[in-house]
Formats: structure tokens, C-alpha cells, sequence
């Protein structure tokens, strides 16, 4: 593992596609820290803003887009013949996004989904539709021996809000093997 690069210190808050990818390659946070999943696994196209003090709580918020495609590999087996995006990959995106600021703020390790408090699904994605919005907004930033964060997010779809998720976890480990 090298040494973590905090992107909030260089100031950056907005990614594109190809820098997302290079995260997933392990080439923005450094080698061995916060990485995003690759190919199909990764259900960004980009994020918009990312702020350390911004959203209901103060303490950073993320806005990040997918745009929707009706060849997207999920439509095609996720119930063939009504095909509609799973909401565990809306879920999943949320989670990305959070482990994502951890490794933006500096902290060091990979990245692993911890929990959920609470989540509601109350629309659907289908390939009519032209967007997904995440939104993001940070509740609590552990940055000590543990690496922690605590996030309330919302998933959108053409502007209507799908999606609600209460106290998102990711931490950040060194070591992964006994996880």
C-alpha cells in the first residue's frame, strides 16, 4: 500500500468517468487504498460535486449521475421480459459513493460495505428512463485507526426521488483477510 492521496487537499470535487475508472484501477487514492468496482460493477458515470462540509448534516455530500442505456446488462436478466435495474445496485451505488469520500478525505485502506439502517424502495428504473441521481450526504467521518462512514442517501430517477437509504456504512481496512 502507498500513501494515501487526499484529493480534498488538492481541491478537487468532481470526477469524470475516466478518473472513476482510475480509481477502480487504483490509480487516484494510491496503490492498496479506497478503489471503486470496474465494468459492470461500477454504477457511475460521474459525480458531480463532492464537498467535506456541505449537505443536511455539514459534513460533506456527494451528487453523482448514471446515465441509463436500455443495453445496460441488467435489463436484459433481471426479469426477462420486465426489465427494471435491481435496487440492490442502486443500494450498492450509495455504498461506492460513501467509501468513495472516504478515500477522497484521505483515509487509507479498501473499502467494504458495513450495514444499512434503513432502506425504502419506492420506484423502479427502467430503460425508458434517461438518468439516475445519488445523492449523498454525510452524517459522520471516522478518520482514526478506524475509517468510518455514516451516510443517509437518496436515489432518483429522472428527477423522482426511488430510493431512500438511512445510515449507509463503509469502513476502510488495511487488512482485509479476516473481514
Amino acid at each position: 500500500m502507498t500513501k494515501t492521496v487526499s484529493q480534498k487537499e488538492l481541491g478537487k470535487n468532481s470526477y469524470t468517468k475516466e478518473e472513476l475508472i482510475q480509481c477502480g484501477n487504483g490509480e487516484l487514492f494510491g496503490e492498496g487504498n479506497c478503489q471503486l468496482p470496474v465494468d459492470k460493477m461500477l454504477m457511475l458515470d460521474r459525480i458531480i460535486t463532492i464537498t467535506e462540509d456541505g449537505g443536511e448534516h455539514g459534513k460533506g455530500e456527494l451528487i453523482a449521475e448514471l446515465d441509463i442505456d436500455k443495453a445496460l446488462w441488467f435489463f436484459e436478466c433481471h426479469f426477462p421480459g420486465d426489465p427494471v435495474m435491481p435496487g440492490c445496485l442502486g443500494l450498492d451505488a450509495m455504498w461506492q459513493l460513501v467509501g468513495f469520500f472516504l478515500g477522497w478525505s484521505g483515509g487509507p485502506g479498501k473499502g467494504r460495505a458495513l450495514g444499512v439502517g434503513n432502506v425504502k424502495f419506492t420506484g423502479q428504473v427502467l430503460p425508458s428512463a434517461k438518468k439516475v441521481t445519488y445523492r449523498i450526504t454525510m452524517k459522520r467521518l471516522i478518520m482514526r485507526r478506524l475509517v468510518m462512514g455514516i451516510a443517509d442517501g437518496v436515489v432518483e430517477v429522472d428527477g423522482k426521488v426511488i430510493y431512500t437509504a438511512e445510515d449507509l456504512k463503509v469502513g476502510l481496512f488495511i487488512d482485509t483477510a479476516s473481514f
